[in-house]
C-alpha cells in the first residue's frame, strides 16, 4: 500500500456524484500512541478519524470539522478533528468501570451506548456551527449517512476498514442536480455506483493504492481524480495555550492551587505534552503577589 495519510477526492464525469478515499497510517498511529485502548474502542477511532478527514473537504475555510460521540456505554467520549490543512488529532475515553474485557468486533451502540454524535465546525473567523446527529445506527458511517440525508438532502454512503496498523474510509456522494436534469437517469447512476462500492472488501480498502481500489470498482465509468492532498497527525496545543487556559480558572482557584501544590501543570489530553509553570511564571501570568 502507497498511498500513506493520503486523500484523494473524484468526480464521474457523466453522473452527479462525486467520491473521497482516505487512508490513514502514520498519523493513526500517533493517535493510538496516545490512546491505549482495547482494539475495538482503537479501531473506533480510527473510523472516526477517517470520517473527520473525508469531511474535512467542505471546509471553504480556514478553520476545521469534529466529530464527537458521548455516551453511557464502555466509551465516556471520543472524538476526531481535522482542519482544512489536514492536521488531524483524536482522542477516546472510556468511563472510569467500563470493561477492559471488550471484543475487537463490537460495534458504535455496544462500545457508547445511549448517546448523540455532534458534527461541529468552528472557521477561525465567523459563527460555529452544530449538527447533532442520534446515535440510532450500530454503526458510525450509518450514522453519518441519516446525517446527511436529513440535514443536507444529499444522498450520502460510507465506508470504513480498521486494523491495528492503519484506517481507510470511503466516501460516495450524490450532488445537488446540475449536469443531469432527468431524475430517473440520476437514481439509476447512482444505485450502480453505490452497488459497485458495496463491493469493496475490508482488505481491499486496507491494502491496495487508491489508484488501484478506483480502477477495480469503476474501471468502466469515466471517472475523474484530483491531486492528493497529504494528511498528518498535528496537535495545536502549545505553552501559550495553556497559559491560557491557566488563566481562564480565575485568580481565586489558581493561587488555591499555587497554594496546594507549589507549581502548576497541565497536560495535553490529545498527544499527552506536558506543561510545568512553576509559582514565579504563574505569578508573572496572573499579576501581583499570590498565596505561597
Amino acid at each position: 500500500m502507497n498511498d500513506n495519510d493520503v486523500l484523494h477526492r473524484f468526480l464521474f464525469d457523466h453522473s452527479d456524484v462525486r467520491g473521497e478515499v482516505v487512508t490513514l497510517t502514520d498519523s493513526y498511529q500517533e493517535v493510538l500512541t496516545n490512546n491505549e485502548h482495547p482494539p475495538a474502542v482503537q479501531r473506533l477511532l480510527g473510523e472516526f478519524l477517517a470520517a473527520a478527514s473525508l469531511l474535512s473537504s467542505t471546509l471553504k475555510f480556514d478553520g476545521l470539522i469534529s466529530i464527537q460521540a458521548r455516551g453511557d456505554g464502555p466509551v465516556a467520549m471520543i472524538m476526531a478533528e481535522c482542519s482544512r490543512h489536514r492536521d488531524l488529532r483524536g482522542i477516546a475515553r472510556l468511563n472510569p468501570d467500563a470493561s477492559i474485557d471488550l471484543a475487537p468486533e463490537e460495534n458504535l451502540q455496544t462500545l457508547l451506548g445511549e448517546g448523540v454524535i455532534a458534527i461541529t465546525i468552528e472557521p477561525e473567523k465567523g459563527q460555529r456551527y452544530q449538527g447533532l446527529v442520534p446515535m440510532e445506527e450500530d454503526s458510525l458511517s450509518g450514522c453519518l449517512e441519516h446525517y446527511f440525508y436529513q440535514s443536507e438532502q444529499l444522498k450520502t454512503r460510507l465506508w470504513f476498514a480498521a486494523n491495528e496498523r492503519a484506517v481507510a474510509g470511503f466516501l460516495l456522494q450524490a450532488l445537488p442536480r446540475q449536469l443531469h436534469a432527468d431524475e430517473e437517469e440520476n437514481q439509476d447512476r447512482w444505485e450502480t455506483l453505490s452497488a459497485l462500492s458495496d463491493t469493496l472488501s475490508p482488505e481491499e480498502m486496507l491494502g491496495l493504492d487508491h489508484e488501484t481500489l478506483l480502477h477495480r470498482l469503476f474501471h468502466e465509468q469515466p471517472l475523474r481524480v484530483f491531486e492528493p492532498a497529504p494528511l498528518r497527525f498535528f496537535c495545536s496545543c502549545s505553552r501559550e495555550r495553556s497559559a491560557g487556559a491557566l488563566l481562564s480558572l480565575g485568580r481565586d482557584d489558581v493561587e488555591l492551587l499555587l497554594v496546594e501544590r507549589g507549581s502548576v501543570d497541565i497536560d495535553c489530553q490529545f498527544c499527552n505534552r506536558h506543561y510545568h509553570f512553576d509559582a514565579a511564571e504563574v505569578r508573572a501570568l496572573i499579576g501581583g503577589e499570590t498565596l505561597h
